[in-house]
């Protein structure tokens, strides 16, 4: 088995395993009992340095699992939207892979966004619909044959 696809399986069941509410019990009843066994040990420098010691390692630990099965979980959903795009019909496949893309250039196309949806609410308000609004890639209004159309009731 390749190390990538063992560390895949590992960080995958020991995140399954930390996000259950035992694990959470399970680790406040360390903490408990440490502070618990405080008085038999004096409060001493080493008892305090076995509470601080563990926990920072477990937390050195977990941020790697769980920066790990975030990252797949994303890549995942990154996939699945794409694929959701570029099965739809009229969907901007310009849209596709968008992650990649620089910051100035996301904002932009966030603004265009932010510029057809109020545009899509003004229409609403004018009693139209939420349908037709316009092409995304352009920083124009649409023309008026694609403006919203209304329904009847």
């Amino acid at each position: 088995m390749r190390l990538a696809t063992a560390f895949k399986n590992f960080a995958s069941g020991a995140s399954r395993a930390t996000g259950k509410p035992i694990t959470f019990v399970l680790a406040s009843s360390i903490v408990v009992v440490w502070g618990i066994s405080g008085p038999l040990f004096g409060f001493s420098d080493t008892w305090q340095l076995v509470i601080n010691t563990g926990t920072t390692i477990i937390t050195f630990l977990m941020v790697f699992l769980i920066q790990n099965t975030q990252n797949r979980d994303s890549e995942a959903m990154h996939i699945k939207m794409d694929e959701l795009i570029r099965a739809l019909n009229g969907a901007h496949n310009a849209l596709l892979d968008l992650e990649e893309l620089e910051d100035d250039e996301l904002d932009l196309i966030r603004g265009r966004y932010r510029k057809l949806a109020k545009k899509a609410r003004d229409d609403i308000d004018a009693g139209g619909v939420d349908v037709g609004c316009g092409d995304v890639d352009k920083d124009d209004d649409p023309p008026p044959s694609k403006k919203a159309v209304r329904t009847p009731k």
